[in-house]
């Protein structure tokens, strides 16, 4: 579904992104992890059309993706929860979702889609009428998920979404990201600091370090990588 190959991006003369290679097949969980600084975001960036690539290909259903507009590919069926929520704080939970719905997918789905939304988070539910700014950290992360969920995309990437959460909201967080991809098939990309958590709801996990991809695999292959079991999971060597 998602091919990336040898991508590339900079900042100012700054390599961000060095020959970068991932993939998201249809319905799969692939998680992203590495320290601050190692490009997790850019790339999501990149995926999502709000940086430019300086070299590399992106597919999107082995069609070109990186000339399409940031709005096009919304539209493709890419959802993008950026890091830090970034919800539409002026605007009620109920219209921050229908802002969410705007993709042609979204809009015909909405009635569906929303009733879905709220089995996963009941709180917003409650809060339809409440104003996204005056919410908690975890019901805007909440909300930023279900603004992406209402677009109805094939593939929802996720930005750090236990960014300063407390531990209990983040299993309720993880809980619903695990649930959207098992019981409806929804493709997830996930990056993510707290490492075992997302490795272990994955089917395909990748390490990035400055800008460069220099491990992948399945969860039991990460795991048993010294270097993860070490710099990730606070593990002594096997």
């Amino acid at each position: 579904m998602l091919e990336i190959r040898d991508l590339s991006v900079s900042y100012g003369g700054l390599r961000a992104l060095s020959a970068v290679s991932l993939a998201v097949a249809a319905g799969q969980f692939v998680t992203v992890v590495g320290p601050n600084g190692a490009g997790k975001t850019t790339l999501f960036k990149a995926i999502s059309g709000v940086v430019r690539a300086g070299g590399g290909t992106v597919t999107w259903d082995g069609a070109p993706l990186l000339a399409r507009p940031a709005a096009a590919r919304a539209h493709l069926g890419i959802a993008h929860v950026p890091e830090g929520r970034q919800v539409f704080r002026t605007l009620t939970v109920r219209e921050n979702l229908e802002m969410g719905a705007y993709p042609g997918a979204g809009r015909a789905a909405f009635a569906r889609t929303l009733e879905r939304i709220h089995a996963l988070f009941p709180i917003l539910a409650e809060r339809a009428g409440q104003l996204a700014g005056t919410l908690s950290g975890g019901e805007q992360q909440m909300l930023a998920i279900g603004r992406g969920l209402a677009a109805a995309p094939r593939l929802l990437m996720l930005d750090e979404p236990s960014m300063g959460l407390a531990p209990a909201v983040t299993e309720t967080i993880f809980a619903a990201i695990a649930q959207v991809h098992k019981e409806d098939g929804l493709a997830i990309l996930l990056v993510e600091q707290r490492v075992a958590e997302a490795l272990e709801l994955s089917d395909h996990g990748y390490v990035l370090e400055t800008g460069r991809v220099v491990l992948e695999g399945p969860y039991q292959t990460l795991l048993a990588d010294d270097r993860v079991r070490r710099s990730y999971l606070g593990l002594g060597e096997s």
